[in-house]
């Protein structure tokens, strides 16, 4: 490299065939102004492995056998390889440090989107994955076929304890298996934690026993790491059997550390994205939610949000169907995307949440199927009757699709689908 300044080139081998043990990458890229493809998937390999911006005087020879190569350019698309030994076993934090760290801020790159990695078996290994999975899910329910049901109490967050629990017991009495937390509401001042958690387990048992079907919430424990724990030890305690947290804002090494501890007490972990947005929204830059669930199902959540295509939050038909791929198959293979065999790893859940009410569960379904968690929330609170009917509104909406009915036939006998259909129609919620 006598003579030479730029080292990035180094990191470009068309002619690589990738090692069974390798990490593939893709991203979608746009290289600045004066810089060509290649050099740009140079700069992509370089900063996110072995690589620094000069030639170097002296370099062990080890670095040849581990530095990342950009393998494959198809326009605005590059596959990268990086060697096994480049990853730490279990480490999700440092898998991000280098597949989505430095490289996202290189003056060189004008827009850079990190869409998927292949995870070599060797490396799968060393993670947890879900605890339960989905067919650990359905038996805590003891939910056969029907997707799982949930609703946030509406407003996101003003209620007490007492009344968040009053709402809780009303969604529960019209069909609904779960109660959830919204994303902002951990412990307030007007609604503490323990509260909510000790008026919910009382009505969660009323409800249980006047109606003979399972029962529980997704409370929020998200905060610092070790008042987690302690939060996921009072669930527990409390006789809930799932724990929610915020995986995005908390970060993949406390989901890492949740899922060791909530395993140990049987608790499931239902993953709420909020904040994914802020990465994946530019389809031109950041971090694909696809790739996203993949790595939640990886370090070892339950469910995780995975979009609607029909509610009020920005997702396409095609992504959301490749997000639940990816979460509740064994093997994938997505055709935008990279192949992914999943080994020992249980599948996710996926969840479909915002903007949802009775008139969208068809579409709904008819995109994810019945292996899913339905969120519908406004969508029974605001119901004409009240929460309780419409809970049941959106239950008889599920029966009519699981039968292959028309809504608006099956509305005819179930006053409750009747008087959503009235009020939403088929609105999708902008």
């Amino acid at each position: 490299m006598t003579g030479k300044i730029d080292w990035y080139s180094e990191f470009v081998d068309l002619d690589y065939t990738p090692a069974k043990d390798d990490l593939i990458c893709l991203y979608y890229f746009e290289p600045a102004r004066g810089i060509s493809a290649a050099e740009a998937a140079g700069r992509i390999a370089s900063e996110s492995s072995a690589g620094t911006w000069t030639t170097l005087t002296k370099l062990p020879e080890r670095v040849a056998k581990i530095k990342a190569r950009a393998f494959e350019l198809n326009g605005r698309y590059v596959k990268v390889a990086y060697p096994i030994d480049l990853w730490e076993p279990g480490n999700a934090p440092q898998l991000l440090s280098g597949i989505a760290g430095n490289i996202f801020g290189m003056k060189a790159l004008k827009n850079l989107r990190l869409l998927d990695a292949s995870l070599p078996a060797k490396y799968i290994k060393s993670f947890k994955g879900p605890h339960h999975g989905i067919r650990g899910l359905r038996s805590l329910l003891k939910i056969e076929k029907r997707p799982l049901t949930g609703a946030v109490p509406k407003p996101k967050i003003g209620f007490s304890a007492a009344e968040h629990a009053e709402v809780a017991y009303e969604t529960w009495m019209g069909g609904f298996d779960l109660v959830k937390d919204d994303e902002n509401l951990t412990s307030t001042s007007f609604n503490r934690f323990e509260d909510r958690v000790e008026r919910m387990a009382k009505l969660r048992d009323r409800a249980e026993k006047e109606t003979g079907e399972e029962k529980d919430a997704l409370l929020n424990i998200t905060g610092e790491t070790n008042e987690m724990v302690r939060k996921a030890g009072l669930l527990h305690d409390s006789g809930f059997r799932f724990a929610m947290i915020d995986v995005v804002t908390c970060g993949t090494a406390s989901v890492q550390t949740l899922r060791q501890v909530c395993g140990d007490l049987g608790i499931a972990i239902h993953a709420h994205r909020a904040m994914h947005a802020a990465f994946d929204r530019n389809p031109r830059h950041g971090i694909s939610m696809y790739f996203l669930a993949k790595l939640m199902r990886l370090v070892g959540v339950d469910e995780i949000h995975s979009g609607t295509a029909v509610g009020k939050l920005v997702s396409t038909r095609e992504e959301v169907t490749q997000i639940a791929d990816v979460l509740r198959s064994s093997e994938v293979e997505v055709k935008t995307m990279l192949p992914q065999d999943w080994g020992t790893i249980k599948p996710a859940l996926p969840v479909s949440s915002g903007g949802l009410h009775p008139g969208l569960i068809p579409s709904v379904m008819d995109i994810l199927g019945s292996d899913c968690t339905l969120l519908v929330s406004g969508g029974i609170h605001g119901h004409p009757a009240g929460t309780r009917a419409g809970a049941r509104a959106v239950i008889q909406a599920i029966e009519a699709s699981m039968d292959g009915t028309d809504l608006k036939e099956y509305a005819r006998e179930h006053e409750e689908l009747s008087q959503a259909l009235d009020k939403w129609g088929y609105l999708r919620p902008k």
